[in-house]
């Protein structure tokens, strides 16, 4: 299974102690605007996804990794690269720090700068996008680090307590990729 080691944090495969965790970010009402979520998730649903989690990106399209500080097993955080598309070497990414005590300490930095690193170089991807509400800064100035560009946006695409937000899409091209 994959780990990515950064200074702070390492990336890991996500693993059964987990359960816990993911049935907490994933029933977080206040989070359900970036997840896409809309309904609460079973711990019985959870358990069977974490059991289909040893399957890897060219089967799932989907990986999801736990962000943990380096002295501990402990999740933070989790970041995904999703609807991956082998035919046109391209996947989203998303990421979700889950306390605000851990959040502004260069975390999500470090954890999106392996994850875009994994990309480009293991998994030979040509881009990587990301949709972000447009009252979302911390996001935004996470993602524009680097170099990420906005490439439109999507108008009133985010239904949230009952008012419309626009999304933006951004986009990062691999500079090691060949036209």
């Amino acid at each position: 299974m994959i780990t990515l080691k950064g200074k702070s944090i390492y990336l890991r495969a996500l693993e059964p102690e987990d359960l816990e965790f993911i049935f907490q970010i994933e029933n977080d009402e206040t989070i359900w605007n970036v997840s896409n979520t809309q309904t609460p998730y079973s711990k019985y649903l959870i358990k069977q996804y974490l059991k289909n989690a040893h399957q890897d990106i060219f089967e799932a399209k989907q990986l999801r990794l736990a962000i943990c500080k380096n002295d501990t097993f402990e999740a933070i955080g989790l970041i995904d690269l999703f609807e991956y598309d082998s035919r046109n070497n391209r996947a989203g990414i998303g990421i979700i720090i889950q306390n605000e005590s851990n959040r502004k300490n260069g975390f999500g930095n470090e954890s999106l700068n392996l994850l875009i690193n994994y990309a480009f170089q293991q998994l030979q991807l040509h881009q990587i996008y990301a949709n972000i509400d447009v009252n979302n800064e911390s996001s935004l100035n996470l993602f524009a680090t680097f170099g990420f560009e906005k490439i439109g946006v999507k108008k009133d695409w985010i239904l949230l307590h009952n008012s419309y937000h626009d999304e933006a899409i951004f986009q990062l091209i691999n500079p090691n990729s060949k036209n």
